[in-house]
């Protein structure tokens, strides 16, 4: 349950999708890692919220506790600290895995690609932020998947809310769990959990729903940074004039056109401490379908400078910001946008058939198949002695291959290939 079989189409729509992300990354200058499957479960456990439950544990075996892992990040942390890696630019594509309950009609599995790109180091404050931010804005324009909106906030701000509203420090992880929750479900549900679940007084929660259902932009920030309360709170005004800083950097990079600053946005992960976000694809419109498909969220990232210190024996930190692509998500839309066109999808890059029209000349298409093979062509025959001319032209047309290079009695005599366009059936000698 939750995990799937790629068909040779499905996989050649993956690489193509994966492709686009790994060639942004490529280009802003990161490496690649990777990293086991498996890590230790200590590494694992207390690192993502009230999501912990979903980690797939296995059982002991040779003395050690594993777990499979859960996202890319947190292999990442660990990877720099063992490695006393204090800087880098990296991405890293690999499968995670989810006890969830799966609603692969949503593009949710217990097994599913991550592509993540992260920034570790000491800089000066907003830099690598923004260009994550506008990683995804490249990466999401180029898919072209329709209109998206990417949220900002701060966890910072966050806290700060959350403590000029009152509500005790060993609250703020559980408030901003639920806080999260605003982009699905209506303001009064979210008050009656903080109340009634999360403990919090029915004060403090209206004192709280005050800021977080705000979003803006430039104008937002400088209306906080003179708010009475929060500009009194250090957190928040450290988190707002870095979210300034953010915004006049979008500006450069040209993309606040599809920037808000959320104060709703919180993402549920305990490791993020500065600032989050999150690209939400807006309603699709698809006239095959009677209602629209909404994925949700299709990115997200954020700045977490925490996490390599837990790992390190001397509690060195590394500062660190990244993004994580929702390539299944992405994946599911993509599908659903193919299946509506009826556009049929390559699943071979074979460039040319080596075609035979009269029999006995399996020697002819061998050798010359060969030659071409080694020039790093990309070529295909069909596995007959004598196949006839006709269903080897059917074989290009059905798999999408444009040329058949045809060798007879003839072309043999005259030493010559004639190479046909299957599509215009134009023919050449050469």
């Amino acid at each position: 349950q939750g995990t799937r079989d790629h068909p040779p189409a499905q996989a050649a729509l993956r690489d193509r999708l994966l492709s686009a992300g790994v060639s942004c990354f490529k280009r802003h200058g990161a490496a690649a890692i990777d990293t086991p499957v498996l890590e230790l479960r200590e590494t694992l456990m207390g690192k993502y919220g009230e999501d912990t439950k979903l980690i797939y544990e296995l059982q002991d075996q040779g003395g050690e506790l594993l777990a499979l892992r859960y996202d890319l990040t947190v292999p990442f942390a660990r990877y720099l600290a063992m490695n006393k890696i204090t800087n880098m630019k990296r991405y890293h594509v690999a499968k995670v895995y989810r006890r969830d309950n799966p609603a692969t009609t949503r593009g949710r599995y217990r097994e599913f690609y991550q592509c993540d790109f992260d920034i570790a180091g000491q800089f000066d404050p907003m830099i690598p932020d923004a260009e994550c931010l506008k990683i995804v804005h490249e990466i999401l324009s180029d898919l072209q998947l329709g209109d998206f909106v990417i949220k900002v906030n701060d966890r910072r701000i966050l806290n700060g809310v959350f403590a000029v509203c009152g509500v005790p420090e060993s609250k703020f992880i559980p408030a901003c769990s639920t806080v999260d929750k605003l982009d699905k479900v209506p303001w009064e549900e979210v008050r009656s959990e903080m109340v009634g679940e999360k403990g919090l007084s029915p004060e403090a929660a209206d004192h709280i729903g005050e800021y977080v259902q705000l979003h803006g932009g430039l104008e937002l920030i400088e209306r906080l940074l003179q708010d009475p309360k929060l500009s009194q709170n250090k957190l928040a005004k450290e988190g707002l004039g870095d979210m300034k800083l953010l915004f006049e950097y979008l500006t450069l990079f040209g993309i606040t056109g599809k920037i808000s600053f959320d104060l709703s946005l919180a993402r549920g992960l305990d490791y993020y401490t500065g600032v989050i976000f999150e690209a939400v694809l807006l309603q699709q419109e698809n006239e095959h379908v009677e209602e629209p498909v909404s994925v949700g969220s299709v990115a997200g990232g954020g700045r977490y400078d925490g996490l390599v210190g837990m790992f390190d024996p001397k509690g060195r930190k590394v500062p660190c910001v990244g993004v994580s692509i929702g390539i299944e998500r992405i994946f599911s839309i993509l599908e659903q946008k193919l299946e509506a066109s009826g556009e049929k999808l390559r699943t071979t890059e074979t460039q040319v058939l080596v075609a035979t029209p009269q029999k006995h000349l399996l020697p002819a298409r061998l050798k010359l198949i060969s030659e071409l093979w080694d020039a790093g062509i990309k070529a295909e025959m069909l596995y007959k002695k004598d196949p006839k001319l006709l269903k080897q032209l059917q074989y290009c047309e059905d798999t999408g291959i444009p040329l058949a290079a045809i060798v007879g009695e003839q072309e043999l005599a005259d030493g010559v290939v004639k190479l046909r366009d299957v599509a215009t059936r134009e023919e050449v000698r050469m």
